[in-house]
Formats: C-alpha cells, structure tokens, sequence
C-alpha cells in the first residue's frame, strides 16, 4: 500500500471527512483489521482565508507547495489536497514535488463521464464557481458542459460555506436554499450536480437532490485509495 499524502484544514471539517472516507474504502476493499497507510499537514485555514480574499494566491501556493514538501519528505507516495477552491493554485502544489498530484476535478470528472452525463450543474466557493481553473478543466479536458446558478445564487451559496458549513453548522433553511438552486440548474438542462465544495456533501445528501449528485470528497478520498491499493 502507497502511503497516501492529505494537505487538510481548509477546513478541518471536510479533512475529517476525508480521513474516514478514507479508511472506510480501505477496510471495505481489503477487509479485517485494515486501514489506510496515510500522513495529513493541516494548515490554518483563517491564514489561507485571508489570502484568498485579499487576493494573494502566490503566498497560498507558496505555502500549500511547502506542505507537498512536507508530505513528500514524510514519505507520501501522492499528494491530495483536501479542497476544492485551492486547486486554483494545483500547478505550483505539483510543481514542487516528484509525486502525482491527484487533482480533484479530473476525479470528478471522470466520474460524471462514466455515469454518462454531459451537462452538469456546480456549486462551490465563488472562486470555484466563477473562475475558470475549475469550470474550464471540466470543460477543456472532459467536454462537459457545466452549468451555474444566477448571481443571487452563487453568493448564497457561497455565504453557506464560510458563514455556516466550514463551522460544522447545518441548517434546514440553508439546506432548502440550495435544493432551489439544484432545481433551477436541472431547468436549465443540468443532468447532475457537482457538490463542488468539500463541506456541501455535510448538507446535501443524494437524497435532498432532484438529480444525480456528485460528492467530490467522497469521489476524491476513493481515487487516492484506489492509487494507494494500486487499483
């Protein structure tokens, strides 16, 4: 078995998820008392907040590419990085180790391609929705169509997954809003969603959703297992 390398804490509460989603897939591939062969550096997530709203993703590169390192130096045979939002900045984590970077959107991806859909909505951070190094690698590498929610949307969205979700809060009305919001990217012609935030799948089960939901911690935690076990 690979050891497996998590750059966490952004936030820790999808790094959790990440950690059990983990070795859930491990015992349930390899059975007895197994589990996963795995290292975690988590970093502070109100340091790379403040980077990320002040616009400074060269020093957020900076710093997740040393956490690689970190990673790499410990051993680790991949490198996973346990966000959506900051895989704005995956070339410089993937540059600064001789490791695979197993990226998140092509986990995605392939996973919506199997499944057969060609049109699929996106929720996410407001850097994930409204900047192209998400949308664009789904589009130019896959041939997806990906769909968004309006304006309004999108900052609601958004507004849930730092005022609410990265705090390990879930709320009913919270939960209701973004139903509405899968239900108008389905009237566009969105055959599935992308719960394209880590923290989402907390709030948005398979069976709040009128399509098919596509869980990225869940599809990423079971590719890295998958490298790990050499599947």
């Amino acid at each position: 078995m690979k050891r497996i390398g998590l750059i966490g804490g952004m936030s820790w509460e999808s790094s959790l998820l990440y950690y059990k989603l983990i070795n859930e897939e491990v015992r349930a591939k390899l059975g007895g008392f197994n589990s996963a062969d795995c290292i975690m550096h988590s970093v502070n997530f109100a340091d790379i907040e403040a980077m990320q709203k002040s616009g400074r993703w060269d020093d957020a590169a900076d710093l997740l590419a040393q956490s690689a390192r970190h990673l790499y130096q410990g051993g680790a045979g991949c490198v996973v990085l346990c966000t959506n939002t900051m895989h704005k900045v995956a070339d410089a984590i993937q540059n600064a180790v001789p490791i695979p970077f197993l990226h998140i959107a092509d986990a995605t991806a392939n996973a919506i391609r199997a499944s057969g859909y060609t049109h699929v909505g996106l929720l996410g951070t407001r850097f994930t929705m409204d900047e192209p190094f998400y949308s664009g690698r789904l589009t130019d590498k896959y041939g997806l169509t990906v769909l968004l929610p309006d304006a309004d949307g999108r900052q609601m969205v958004n507004r849930v997954i730092f005022d609410e979700l990265v705090h390990g809060v879930i709320r009913d009305e919270s939960r209701e809003a973004y139903i509405r919001q899968i239900e108008s990217l389905a009237g566009q012609g969105a055959q599935a969603v992308i719960l394209g935030c880590t923290e989402i799948g907390m709030l948005i089960h398979p069976e709040h959703s009128p399509i098919p939901t596509f869980d990225t911690t869940v599809l990423h935690a079971n590719v890295a297992v998958a490298f790990a076990l050499g599947d």
